[in-house]
């Protein structure tokens, strides 16, 4: 159930048309959302930048797969990475793909912010 989510009606002359550029860079982000692995690379990195080798072993994915997907994520702008090293970090692109996230989680019904997984593999480890 969605809740707070009631917006004032607005006459046809507030409403705010989308233009051709932004509807197509949002239907490219919506497309890069469109696989539930994508959204389990994004939600992985809500707690900070990954290796692809940590989300592979975080999923539990082939690395071949992780590297296609990140791409994905890369070319749709909701993913950057950073080299450190020989390693290459991935983050989320800034706040918006955070917010983003988030809401989705809410809708979803899963409110808990931050990858589970992670600290569920973290505990693995530590006992």
């Amino acid at each position: 159930m969605v809740q707070n989510m009631s917006v004032p009606p607005a006459s046809r002359a507030e409403l705010s048309l989308i233009d051709q550029h932004a509807a197509g860079l949002i239907a490219d982000a919506m497309f890069a959302l469109s696989a539930p692995s994508r959204v389990q690379i994004l939600g992985c990195l809500l707690d900070g930048p990954l290796a692809a080798g940590e989300i592979t072993e975080l999923l539990g994915m082939e690395q071949s797969a992780v590297s296609h997907q990140l791409r994905v994520l890369r070319e749709a702008e909701l993913v950057e990475a950073e080299r450190h090293g020989k390693r290459r970090l991935y983050k989320l692109s800034g706040d918006a793909v955070r917010e983003l996230l988030t809401a989705a989680r809410h809708l979803a019904g899963q409110s808990q912010l931050g990858g589970s997984r992670r600290q569920e593999a973290a505990g693995a480890m530590d006992g």
